[in-house]
């Protein structure tokens, strides 16, 4: 009976027919690796079963690397949709498909955790490089005016995390980071506290822009 040919054209190993003939590398040796073959082939069939078979590992590594379910749920996405355009990269000589499909998600987990702290480095040194007290040109227009009576009346206004960031910042003289710390907070959540309160001010004070 004639070989089924499954190669693609260009397929860098040859001919992958022989791999599916080859008793070695079969269903009988690695069924996810007959699977892999003929999602290289562009079978839809085969890239549902071979899903079935690898999710919870795939999912699992990813999680394992990330730590949070939701990432690690949009990476293990990600490893499938790579796993589909480039399944005529596996090799059964080298290795099981699961291997190789883990391989791929472990490095795009692994990819993913250096994009985050990249960001988080990026933001970081914005954050160092401002002043110490970066506060917009609201609080510049709100600060003239915080000894007088009317900014304590329009400090009840605010809500009670606001009225305790705000007043660290100008009464305390800290900076967000400073207020931060002592809050306990994100420092994202102060800097937003302290602007939302302080434009809140600046509406009850009626200053204007």
């Amino acid at each position: 009976m004639p070989t089924a040919t499954l190669a693609r054209p260009g397929d860098p190993w040859g001919t992958l027919a022989r791999v599916v003939d080859a008793p070695d590398r079969t269903a009988d040796a690695d069924p996810t690796g007959a699977l892999l073959v003929a999602v290289a082939a562009g079978d839809d069939d085969a890239f549902a079963r071979l899903y079935d078979v690898l999710e919870r590992p795939v999912l699992g590594t990813c999680l394992g690397v990330l730590r949070d379910p939701d990432h690690a749920a949009e990476v293990a996405q990600e490893v499938w949709v790579e796993a589909w355009r480039t399944a005529d990269r596996f090799d059964p000589a080298r290795g099981s498909a699961r291997t190789w499909v883990v391989t791929l998600a472990h490095r795009r987990a692994v990819d993913r955790v250096r994009s985050v702290q990249a960001q988080r480095d990026r933001d970081q040194r914005v954050l160092d490089e401002s002043a110490e007290r970066p506060f917009d040109v609201v609080a510049d227009e709100v600060e003239h005016l915080l000894e007088q009576v009317r900014v304590r009346d329009c400090l009840g206004t605010l809500t009670e995390t606001q009225h305790s960031a705000v007043v660290l910042a100008y009464y305390g003289g800290r900076t967000y980071r400073e207020v931060a710390e002592q809050l306990g907070a994100a420092l994202p959540t102060v800097k937003s506290r302290i602007r939302d309160g302080l434009i809140r001010l600046r509406d009850c004070l009626g200053v204007t822009a």
